[in-house]
């Protein structure tokens, strides 16, 4: 919990030093937007497992986007005026500076820290995939105190194999003795789900210790899709495959897709007049094309396109387009090869059909052959597709012409899913910019 008030601490503090040396003091407008900031990025972000350079290049970015927020948000609602202009563009400098000098900090002080005072004793009661794995983490991680003695399992040695160099300590039987002699502050459960009468009788003789127990069931091996603790009534349940955007995530997730669509619409609407004459002047045939697609829950929605070929395929079988395809209009090659022709698709963002971050939709026809190859392909569809995506800006753009490449985009689609936050998204349609312009995958 401490670590999760570093950041908003170091960017709060860096702005109550700065108004101390350009105003003389801490001004009552400094106060609400440190106390502002500090709530926006409370909690911050644990970066102990990143490498550095990453760290580094997670908090520029992340200060980039909350700085274009709060300067944009500042200067129309005309707060912005009541800074100091030298305090503010000092300030813009020295948040980050703060953020990774107390990351550096850390990362120094944090394995020192992590060995201060008497480590945790754990065990782990099931030598099974997942309690191979948890025995790899806390083995590795230097900045976890906790001491693993070893595995507690019913079956022999030689059945067991290699297990992560820590010894079998005995029978799950022998848990609770093990428990009382020896101190241990954690117990791990990883035994299957099968098994679950030997886990509620090791619960049973483990509830007059004093030891911490974790559950960490098999079902956890499966690929997870916002997997979460939730209940119905006093019941509590796991959720193992969920869309992100529940509760107030969906909220946020639609006001951010309304505000940023109509802005953009605004910005790019002289662009797209432009697109439009040009189709219209150079290629015999509708300035718009709509092409079904899966939406949100697999239903299916009608996507916008500007045309960027002589023929409008929506059929059973699609040919995705190439390199030097002989199908593309005159200025198609240079609209797809910008994503030009995505731009109608705001208008989609706006009917509630599309939002500007999300998975790229397949053609329905893909949809159907690689739903039956790809496990999880589906998974996508718990959330409305997007303009740009995850895999879009990290290179799987354009023609995904084996079944390997498919599998990459989808696993980056997951990936998505999984974690999202509006600053991803944030981020993605920043990098889609830098992506679009140097790209040569799009045909």
């Amino acid at each position: 919990m401490a670590v999760a008030l570093l950041d908003p601490l170091a960017l709060a503090l860096s702005l109550w030093v700065i108004a101390w040396w350009v105003e003389g003091q801490l001004t009552p407008e400094y106060l609400v937007l440190s106390l502002l900031v500090f709530s926006l990025t409370l909690p911050g972000k644990m970066r102990l497992n990143m490498s550095a350079w990453k760290a580094i290049q997670n908090i520029v970015f992340g200060w980039a986007v909350m700085a274009m927020l709060l300067l944009f948000f500042g200067h129309a609602t005309g707060y912005l005026s009541v800074f100091e202009p030298r305090a503010i563009r000092m300030w813009l400098w020295a948040a980050p500076l703060s953020q990774i000098g107390v990351y550096i900090l850390l990362r120094k002080l944090a394995p020192t820290l992590a060995l201060m005072g008497e480590p945790p004793r754990a065990i782990i009661a099931g030598v099974s995939e997942h309690g191979l794995a948890l025995a790899k983490e806390i083995h590795q991680n230097p900045y976890n105190p906790t001491q693993l003695t070893g595995f507690f399992d019913d079956r022999e040695q030689e059945r067991i194999g290699d297990h992560a160099d820590f010894p079998l300590l005995g029978s799950i039987g022998d848990i609770p003795k093990y428990v009382r002699r020896f101190g241990i502050e954690i117990i791990y459960i990883s035994l299957p789900m099968a098994t679950q009468p030997r886990i509620m009788k090791l619960l049973d003789e483990l509830s007059d210790t004093t030891a911490s127990i974790y559950f960490v069931p098999d079902i956890f091996v499966t690929d997870l899709m916002q997997g979460r603790m939730d209940s119905v009534g006093d019941l509590p349940v796991i959720a193992v495959c969920e869309t992100p955007f529940t509760g107030t995530n969906g909220i946020v997730k639609r006001a951010s897709d309304i505000v940023l669509s109509i802005l953009i619409l605004i910005l790019i609407s002289p662009i797209m007049i432009a697109i439009a004459l040009g189709i219209w002047l150079t290629s015999p045939g509708p300035i718009i094309f709509r092409q079904r697609r899966y939406g949100l829950n697999g239903e299916m929605i009608l996507v916008n396109k500007f045309r960027t070929m002589t023929v409008c395929e929506d059929g059973d079988t699609i040919q995705q387009a190439q390199k030097n395809d002989q199908r593309l209009t005159p200025i198609g090659a240079f609209l797809r090869k910008t994503s030009l022709d995505e731009l109608p698709q705001f208008f989609n963002v706006l009917q509630g059909t599309m939002s500007i971050v999300g998975p790229r939709p397949h053609a329905v026809a893909h949809n159907e052959l690689y739903r039956t190859m790809i496990k999880g392909y589906m998974l996508r569809h718990k959330v409305k597709p997007g303009i740009t995506g995850w895999a879009q800006v990290n290179g799987w753009r354009g023609e995904t012409d084996t079944l390997e490449k498919m599998k990459v985009r989808i696993e980056y689609d997951l990936a998505y899913l999984r974690n999202w936050s509006l600053r991803l998204d944030l981020y993605i349609i920043l990098r889609t910019l830098t992506v679009v312009l140097r790209d040569r995958n799009a045909y």
